[in-house]
């Protein structure tokens, strides 16, 4: 693996040269740990929570076009796949929420520690597979979806 220098740089005001840096940080020099991860998730899950509300837009659409489109769009969502979709997006809003009610808890200056903050993030992914677990077993013993 072979180390990118950066191009020598000058102080535009007094014309010194910079010292020597690198372009930007990579993943190769930082330590792996689950405040990483949760952040990523964080980010992830918003961006996945943008996509469900598409599919609610969609499902809303299909509604207001008649029964056909309503029958087809529910056929579609209901399927297995429709299936994965839900339960993937129902995880991302369980974790979305227990993140941002870690992030909460941050502004509020506590919990800022490395231990601690690995902590909270560690409780914020199990609670988000808990939550999700739990709420797809209530709709199938309730018999409010099947497959």
């Amino acid at each position: 693996m072979s180390k990118e220098k950066a191009a020598p740089s000058v102080d535009p005001h007094s014309g010194r040269r910079l010292p020597d840096m690198p372009l930007s940080p990579h993943l190769q020099i930082w330590r792996w740990h689950v405040t990483m991860a949760g952040s990523i998730l964080h980010r992830a899950s918003g961006v996945g929570l943008y996509a469900g509300a598409a599919l609610i837009v969609a499902w809303l659409v299909c509604v207001a076009a008649g029964p056909e489109c309503y029958a087809f769009c529910v056929s579609l969502l209901s399927s297995p796949l429709g299936m994965l979709i839900w339960a993937a997006l129902s995880a991302g809003a369980f974790y979305h929420l227990f993140s941002g009610v870690r992030h909460l808890v941050w502004d509020l200056g506590y919990g800022l520690e490395p231990r601690r903050a690995s902590a909270l993030t560690s409780w914020s992914i199990v609670l988000a597979v808990l939550a999700t677990a739990a709420f797809w077993i209530w709709l199938f013993s309730t018999g409010k979806v099947t497959l």
